[in-house]
């Protein structure tokens, strides 16, 4: 059986945003997902550090998953990008998740060393921390999902499926 993971997305957050690219891309995993208890969805966290966290890490000690993937939406960027670090103040954590490896097996996506100093970074350097203050062997990654239409929905849903398999084990 596949190792069970975390899947989390956000709400919007600005005015002219109707969608979270992040719950829609997450939204249809769900509901591919049929019978499978590999996944578990945590979707349209707060816009709130502190209160996304908690949740976060309330849902990792009530789950106990083996890895968690943080998604949010980057309606600048064209590519889904995965994070490399997080940063608090004079803080950075890295993941330990080998990114290079993980980016290697999708067909357009790229590695970030900006997780975009607002709630995504707030939420991946709180999850990182807690994993890391717990000693938790808990592979963890935050993905930035650009802005889907008709002409990115199919690569970048071929491209999450890859790193929901690469995260559970299937492809190291």
């Amino acid at each position: 059986m596949p190792a069970q993971l975390l899947l989390t997305s956000f709400q919007t957050w600005l005015p002219h945003q109707t969608l979270n690219s992040s719950d829609v891309l997450l939204e249809i995993i769900q509901e591919r997902q049929f019978d499978s208890n590999s996944l578990f969805f945590l979707r349209k966290l707060p816009v709130n550090v502190e209160w996304a966290a908690d949740r976060v890490v309330e849902t990792i000690e009530l789950v106990n998953p083996q890895g968690v993937v943080c998604c949010g939406m980057a309606e600048t960027r064209k590519i889904i990008t995965v994070e490399s670090n997080a940063v608090c103040g004079e803080n950075c954590i890295f993941t330990e998740v080998n990114l290079n490896q993980l980016v290697d097996r999708l067909a357009d996506a790229k590695i970030s060393h900006d997780a975009g100093k607002f709630v995504c970074e707030g939420l991946y350097y709180q999850v990182l921390n807690y994993i890391r203050a717990a000693s938790l062997h808990l592979p963890c990654i935050f993905v930035h999902i650009p802005t889907i239409d008709i002409n990115n929905v199919k690569t970048i849903e071929q491209d999450f499926n890859a790193i929901i398999r690469f995260m559970q084990g299937a492809e190291e």
